[in-house]
């Protein structure tokens, strides 16, 4: 097993999900976000835009997937339960960013081409659907598969420094905590707090692309896990 190719893939794949997801939510879905008539109001067209945030999203979900099945292996021999829980909360997320960008897609078309009677309010029930669907997929799930899974498996196999996993396992259940309160709408969804409590688990995902590229998972750590008495443990 290459453990420093994998640690480099998996790395790059870490740093896609940064680069495809953010563009594609505050840059080429602003239109519709912004205006809530946008089916039938007046002003530019966004399709162009929107296809491209689209095709953004559909790189999202194949990065999102590479970095939980690419080190599956990997996980595994820390724990088995572990990893597969991982790649369930990954495929998990990639079902609401999915669900997402097709409604997203399904606004831009009935812009270009909407049924006589068509009002506003269709538009902006479509947008609920994706605004709801990214509350639950990043703003929930990634809690549990990114920030807790995944930083306990770093945390308890030592193949990235404990401290940074430590900000998994601490943005985790604020991204979890934060997503319950914008259901019970106790705060604003994209609000400054619900962002002050999305900053540890950002930096953490960010971390981990980093940390993985320049240094790989952790020497010691890979002999561990590559021991007799790990294999017999796990």
């Amino acid at each position: 097993m290459n453990y420093r190719r994998i640690a480099t893939v998996t790395g790059w794949l870490w740093i896609i999900t940064f680069v495809t997801s953010i563009p594609a939510r505050f840059v080429f879905y602003k239109p519709v976000i912004d205006h809530g008539n946008y089916v039938t109001g007046a002003g530019d067209d966004a399709k162009t835009l929107i296809a491209i945030g689209a095709v953004l999203e559909l790189i999202l979900i194949i990065a999102n997937l590479g970095t939980a099945v690419v080190p599956y292996a990997i996980h595994k021999r820390v724990n088995e339960a572990g990893a597969l829980g991982f790649v369930t909360a990954r495929v998990m997320e990639c079902v609401f960013i999915a669900v997402g960008l097709v409604f997203m897609l399904a606004i831009s078309t009935l812009r270009q081409d909407a049924p006589s009677g068509t009002d506003a309010a269709l538009g902006q029930g479509l947008r609920a659907v994706y605004e709801w669907c990214f509350r639950l997929g990043p703003g929930f799930v990634v809690g549990v598969g990114n920030g807790l899974i995944l930083g306990w498996l770093m945390y308890k196999s030592e193949l990235m420094p404990r401290g940074l996993a430590m900000f998994g396992l601490i943005g985790g259940p604020l991204i979890i905590i934060s997503g319950i309160l914008v259901i019970f709408d106790v705060i604003e969804p994209g609000g400054s707090v619900q962002g002050l409590m999305t900053i540890p688990e950002g930096f953490w995902e960010l971390s981990i692309g980093v940390y993985l590229i320049v240094k790989g998972y952790r020497t010691s750590a890979i002999a561990g896990l590559e021991s007799p008495a790990a294999a017999t443990t796990l």
